[in-house]
């Protein structure tokens, strides 16, 4: 099986602070309106739950042509048949997680300085998520803003593909396309939307009027 091929356009990263029926909602109207990637991240469950999760979403995205990514979890990526996982600089090397989950697996990065960019293969990575942009209030540790400027600097120096993470909204999604990356990943501009379908929608036209 080759490596599917993936749009990081508009990337939905689950919020651990919904519930999962109302994740599922969101999911399923947000991928009808444009979401190109998702991604499951709930840092407090266990392996059992979390897999249980996994396969719900991986059977809610079938014969979607988006790809469900794991969020530092390589094992339930693997596990759920996930198309592959986002790790940060303190999870699984990324060379460990690609002898995993094998040579098809899409494998995302955290990654924004420069000595972090120069160390990724691009063998192991297929994408970075640069960030914060933006002040965010989703990830407690998500580090300082990065702004335009900073987000442009480290879209330079990444050896891969790369999207932008953190704070991004429809008001600003346009400007950050500027920045050269090829997507956004958003949590709250989703998952706290009264129609995420039509959320998506603008958040997606928002980035591709930017570019």
């Amino acid at each position: 099986m080759a490596k599917p091929a993936f749009d990081l356009t508009l990337y939905f990263v689950t919020d651990h602070r919904q519930s999962f029926e109302h994740t599922c909602a969101v999911v399923r109207e947000a991928v009808a309106g444009g979401v190109t990637m998702v991604q499951l991240r709930h840092p407090d469950l266990d392996g059992g739950e979390l897999l249980e999760q996994a396969r719900a979403l991986k059977a809610l995205l079938a014969g979607t042509g988006v790809p469900l990514i794991l969020n530092d979890r390589v094992d339930v990526a693997h596990a759920s048949g996930a198309e592959g996982v986002h790790i940060g600089q303190s999870d699984l090397p990324p060379s460990a997680a690609r002898a995993i989950l094998g040579p098809d697996a899409i494998i995302g990065l955290s990654a924004v300085t420069e000595a972090e960019m120069a160390a990724i293969n691009p063998v192991d990575v297929d994408y970075v998520g640069i960030g914060p942009y933006a002040v965010t209030t989703t990830k407690a540790d998500a580090g300082d803003a990065l702004g335009i400027e900073g987000t442009r600097q480290a879209v330079k120096i990444a050896p891969v593909r790369a999207c932008a993470i953190g704070g991004i909204g429809e008001n600003n999604a346009a400007k950050v396309a500027s920045t050269g990356v090829e997507g956004i990943a958003v949590v709250s501009a989703l998952s706290l939307a009264d129609d995420p379908r039509a959320a998506a929608g603008r958040l997606r036209a928002a980035f591709e009027s930017g570019r």
